[in-house]
């Protein structure tokens, strides 16, 4: 046998010991077959959460791991009680119980659109609008989903230097269906009430949608005042409530985000959730 031979027939023994056998193979196919299932988050609120204006983008596209799918269905203008009549919390159900997720998380939060003056959207304080978020809350449970509530994004208006509480009742009655029915909350409210209090009347202005006019930013800085959100806006031929059409024509006001205020917000849910539910915290980055 020449030493060719033999380096041949050592390497070809080489070879069948390193290769796996079929039990092996076997084994690995197991481990491969059968990968763990994804997971879902769902958001469900007004336009403070909506594409283009509000902190749910920037929470589903910062804060939210591979491969978790974030589906924000949230829908600008609407309240507890018209996000259901329009058919889109039907929606939203359907999607909780797609086959193929191991588990479906629901954020849920309104309030903005249910405050007195908003023809269609008004929700009665004491009665309609805590009943639209318990049934939220049951309904998302009995769709095989984790309803998370969140109290609303306040608003960012000042008087004699403080911050503004117009929606404190509404975030009270959040909070009372919370402890009744069990469900996690998430004091959006709370925590955007401290932030923006903090930043004060001129430096709060930077989260909005769009920049505030040569009058709003001058009485802020100077006067620490808020001015309505209209002054000095340029008005447009024809303009109308209409002619707001998502991002393509952003209107500065004391509610809305813009990519600034989106980003600060949604690091707060984030950050709030991973505390509050420990089973999301694979799911989502703080």
């Amino acid at each position: 046998m020449t030493i060719r031979d033999i380096l041949f027939s050592a390497t070809a023994c080489a070879l069948v010991a390193a290769s796996p056998t079929a039990a092996q193979n076997a084994e690995r196919a197991t481990e491969t077959s059968a990968p763990a299932k994804p997971n879902k988050i769902i958001l469900v609120g007004d336009s403070t959460t909506a594409t283009a204006n509000g902190w749910g983008p920037a929470f589903c596209s910062r804060h939210v791991t591979h491969p978790t799918p974030c589906l924000n269905l949230a829908r600008n203008g609407r309240s507890s009680g018209s996000f259901r009549a329009e058919g889109l919390w039907d929606i939203a159900r359907g999607e909780m119980q797609v086959e193929g997720y191991d588990h479906v998380f629901v954020l849920i939060g309104f309030a903005h659109n249910d405050q007195p003056g908003k023809p269609g959207r008004s929700t009665d304080l004491e009665t309609e609008f805590p009943a639209n978020m318990r049934r939220y809350v049951e309904e998302a449970r009995a769709a095989g989903a984790v309803p998370i509530l969140f109290t609303p994004l306040t608003r960012r208006q000042f008087e004699d230097g403080e911050l503004d509480d117009d929606l404190g009742p509404w975030v009270a009655a959040i909070e009372r269906v919370a402890a009744e029915t069990g469900a996690p909350l998430i004091d959006l409210n709370g925590r955007s009430r401290a932030i923006i209090a903090a930043l004060g009347p001129s430096l709060a202005n930077l989260t909005a949608e769009a920049p505030p006019s040569a009058a709003i930013a001058a009485a802020a800085a100077i006067e620490g005042e808020t001015l309505p959100s209209a002054t000095g806006r340029p008005v447009l031929p024809e303009e109308g409530a209409s002619d707001r059409i998502d991002w393509r024509n952003p209107l500065f006001d004391y509610t809305h985000l813009g990519e600034f205020g989106a980003e600060l917000f949604a690091a707060v849910i984030a950050a709030e959730l991973v505390r509050l539910v420990p089973d999301i915290r694979p799911l989502v980055r703080p």
